[in-house]
């Protein structure tokens, strides 16, 4: 079933998810609420869990965007898994609450991030390796200029996922394409 660790989809889609905001990509309308704007707003509301509100608060806009730009109903996204792994995900998230001393660092590291490509600033904190980044290399853009297509299998491995993730670099600042996979369903 799932053969990646839901904490590392965590931190890769908290990477994604930054590199789209406004004052990065522009694919999505968030402004830095991943950067040090964003804990200082929402730590007085939120002192230990902040980062995580940050996350979730992101999340759902780069979904909604995504769902915009390339919405077919047979195909995954990296904020469109296969609903066990969404559900997965979304009991994991109290464990994370509980542990959020824990996942400070990883997420000032997000804050910090200077470089915006997100190939880049995923290798940077280690979730991708480069032959992740050279077999996105060779994604192509399909469906109309909107979607990313990943070939092949779909696999709910941590490949398949990297390259969810990492195909995002094929699109432009301001020009969101949205790398896709066809369900397994489909």
């Amino acid at each position: 079933m799932i053969s990646f660790g839901l904490d590392w989809l965590m931190r890769v889609r908290t990477v994604v998810a930054r590199c789209g905001e406004m004052d990065a990509q522009r694919w999505w309308n968030t402004e830095g609420q991943l950067g040090p704007y964003g804990a200082k707003v929402l730590k007085r509301g939120f002192p230990r869990t902040h980062f995580f509100a940050q996350a979730r608060s992101v999340f759902a806009v780069a979904a909604h965007r995504c769902a915009e730009i390339f919405d077919s109903p047979d195909a995954l996204t990296l904020w469109r898994l296969p609903h066990e792994v969404e559900e997965a995900f979304d009991a994991r998230w109290e464990g994370w609450l509980d542990e959020a001393e824990n996942w400070r660092t990883f997420f000032e590291s997000v804050e910090a991030l200077k470089d915006f490509d997100v190939a880049a600033a995923l290798r940077s904190l280690s979730l991708v390796d480069e032959a992740d980044v050279e077999a996105a290399g060779r994604l192509k853009v399909a469906d109309g200029a909107k979607g990313v297509l990943i070939p092949g299998t779909f696999d709910l491995g941590r490949k398949s996922i990297s390259l969810l993730a990492l195909g995002f670099s094929k699109a432009a600042k301001g020009d969101l394409l949205v790398p896709y996979a066809p369900s397994r369903t489909a």
